[in-house]
C-alpha cells in the first residue's frame, strides 16, 4: 500500500469479553460508543492510528465500568495495578507499562514510551519515575480504587473467589483495547488493564506483553481481552497478524484464533483484528464481548453474543 496515498479509516474498539450481566449492558455499550467517538474524532481530523487507540483507550480506562485505569479489579494487597502497551504498525515501535500504580492512564505513559525512550518496556517504580520525568503527573493508588472493588476484594478474601469468577467463561475480562487504520494506511493498536481480581502483586497479564494481548505491524494490527495466562503461552496477538498477513481474512483467522486458543489452553476471551484494506474480524468463545466499530460508511457498537 502506498503510505501517501487516502485510504478510508477505520477504527474498532473491545470492552471485556465475559457474561456480562444484563444489568452492566448499558454501561458496557455506552463505554465502547464514547470510546469509539474519541478516537474516530482523531482520526476525523487526520491524526494518526496511534492518536485515536491512545484516545479511544483513555475514554475506557476513565470509565470505571471497564478494567482498566480507575476502577480496575484490586490486587491482593487491595491496590490497583495497571499494564497497558500501544504499538505502531508501520515501525514496530511499541511501549508498554506495567504494575504502575501511580497514573491515570498508563497508555499515556506507554505512548511516551514508544516515542521518547530507546526501550519497549518499563515495569513498576521505574515506570512510573519515566512518567514524572516526561510530564506525566503521579497520583496516590487510592484515587483508582473504588468502593465496588474494595467489596469485590472483601467478598473473595471472606469467601473465596466466587463462581461466577472462578468459571473462567463468566469471570469479569473487562480489558479495553483499539485497534484503528488511519488515512495514511498505517495501522496501530492498544490495550490496557487492571488484570484479574485478587492477583498476586507484580503479576502481569497478555495484555501489554507485544505479541499476547497486543500487536500491530503493516499488514494488521490485533487486540485480545479474556484469561491472560493462556494467550501469553500461545502469542495469540502475533499468531493472528501472521495468518492475515498468509492472506486470510480478518473474519476467519479472528474465530480460528479463539477456536486454537479453546483448543490448545483452554482459554477464553476476544479478539479485535483489522488489516490494512480496512477488512475487520470480531470474534470471542464467552458469552458476550462489548464492541463498537466505525468506518466511513458503517457503525456499529453494542454486545456481541456467543456466535452458536
Amino acid at each position: 500500500m502506498n503510505m501517501d496515498s487516502k485510504v478510508s479509516p477505520v477504527l474498532v474498539v473491545h470492552g471485556g469479553a465475559w457474561a456480562i450481566p444484563d444489568d452492566m449492558v448499558d454501561d458496557h455499550r455506552k463505554g465502547v460508543r464514547n470510546a469509539l467517538a474519541a478516537g474516530w474524532k482523531a482520526l476525523e481530523k487526520g491524526a494518526s492510528a496511534l492518536d485515536a487507540v491512545e484516545e479511544a483507550v483513555v475514554v475506557m480506562e476513565d470509565d470505571e465500568t471497564f478494567d482498566a485505569g480507575r476502577g480496575s479489579f484490586l490486587n491482593r494487597d487491595g491496590k490497583v495495578q495497571l499494564d497497558a502497551l500501544i504499538m505502531d504498525g508501520a515501525t514496530l515501535r511499541a511501549g508498554g507499562v506495567g504494575c504502575v500504580e501511580r497514573v491515570r492512564n498508563a497508555v499515556r505513559v506507554a505512548r511516551k514510551v514508544l516515542e521518547e525512550s530507546p526501550h519497549c518496556y518499563f515495569v513498576g517504580e521505574g515506570a512510573e519515575r519515566f512518567a514524572a520525568e516526561h510530564g506525566i503527573a503521579l497520583i496516590d493508588n487510592a484515587e483508582l480504587v473504588i468502593e465496588r472493588e474494595r467489596k469485590r476484594l472483601d467478598d473473595i478474601r471472606k469467601n473465596g473467589m466466587p463462581e461466577e469468577l472462578a468459571d473462567l467463561t463468566l469471570s469479569s475480562h473487562d480489558t479495553v483495547g483499539a485497534i484503528a487504520l488511519d488515512r495514511k494506511g498505517k495501522l496501530a493498536a492498544a490495550t490496557s488493564t487492571g488484570g484479574t481480581p485478587n492477583k498476586a502483586p507484580g503479576r502481569v497479564g497478555d495484555s501489554s506483553l507485544i505479541g499476547c494481548g497486543c500487536y500491530a505491524d503493516e499488514n494488521a494490527a490485533v487486540s485480545t481481552t479474556g484469561w491472560g495466562e493462556p494467550m501469553m503461552k500461545l502469542v495469540l496477538g502475533k499468531w493472528a497478524v501472521d495468518r492475515v498477513q498468509q492472506g486470510r481474512s480478518p473474519e476467519t483467522v479472528s474465530l480460528e484464533a479463539m477456536a486454537y486458543l479453546k483448543a490448545r489452553a483452554d482459554g477464553h476471551g476476544g479478539i479485535i483484528l483489522l488489516d490494512r484494506n480496512g477488512r475487520i474480524g470480531l470474534a470471542h468463545n464467552t458469552p458476550r464481548m462489548a464492541f463498537a466499530y466505525k468506518t466511513e460508511k458503517n457503525e456499529s457498537a453494542g454486545i456481541k453474543l456467543e456466535v452458536g
